[in-house]
C-alpha cells in the first residue's frame, strides 16, 4: 500500500517569532488532491531534572492557550542560530531553574503533534545539578516558579490535571520506569 503524499504547492499563511504556518496542496495516494495546514517550528528541548533527594523539578507558569496554570518540566525552543540542542538545554535550565547539569543524556527524540506540526522535541535527563555561577536573563514575558515533587506527588498532579502536557507526563512516566528498574 502506498502512503506517501506528493507535494503540489506550498503557500505561506503566517510568519511569527516562534512558528510559521503553511498551506500545502498535496496529491493523495489515490490520486485525489487535498490541502494540509502545517505549523513549522525550529524544535525544542525538554529537561528531566531529578534532585539528589529524589524530587523532580517542575516549572509552574501560566499557559495562555490553555487559560490556566500548568506544572511542566523545564523546556524551551531551539533558537534559529542554535545548532547544538544540548547547549539549548543548558541555557534553558539556567534561565528557568538556575541550575547547571554536569551532563545530559538524551532520553527521547519525538514529534509533539505530527498531525499538523513538524516540531521535534529532544528530551534530556540532567545529571548532578549545581547552582549556576552566572545567571542568564529570563525571557521578559515569562513569569514562573520552580516546584519540586516526589514521584507520588507528580503522579497525583497528573491525576489532578495540573500536569497536563505530553512531554511532562512522559517525563514522569520515564521517572517511574527508572525507579521500577532500580528496585
Amino acid at each position: 500500500m502506498k502512503y506517501e503524499e506528493e507535494l503540489i504547492s506550498t503557500k505561506k499563511i503566517y510568519q511569527g517569532k516562534i512558528i510559521r504556518v503553511e498551506e500545502e496542496e498535496v496529491r493523495l495516494p489515490n490520486g485525489e488532491k487535498a490541502k494540509r495546514e502545517i505549523v513549522r517550528h525550529h524544535g525544542a528541548v525538554a529537561i528531566m531534572c531529578v534532585t539528589d533527594d529524589d524530587k523532580m523539578i517542575f516549572v509552574k507558569q501560566w499557559r495562555e492557550p490553555l487559560q490556566r496554570i500548568t506544572l511542566e518540566i523545564p523546556a524551551g525552543k531551539i533558537e534559529a542560530n542554535e545548532k547544538n540542542p544540548k547547549k539549548t538545554a543548558i541555557r534553558e535550565l539556567n534561565e528557568e531553574v538556575r541550575l547547571q547539569p554536569e551532563s545530559l543524556d538524551l532520553i527521547a527524540d519525538f514529534y509533539t503533534s505530527p498531525g499538523f506540526a513538524d516540531e521535534r522535541m529532544l528530551m534530556y535527563f540532567a545529571h548532578n545539578l549545581q547552582s549556576v555561577s552566572k545567571e542568564l536573563p529570563q525571557d521578559a514575558d515569562e513569569f514562573l516558579n520552580t516546584v519540586e515533587l516526589t514521584l507520588t506527588e507528580a503522579k497525583e498532579q497528573i491525576d489532578a490535571g495540573l500536569i497536563c502536557d505530553s512531554k511532562t507526563i512522559m517525563a514522569v512516566w520515564k521517572w517511574e520506569l527508572l525507579e521500577l528498574r532500580r528496585s
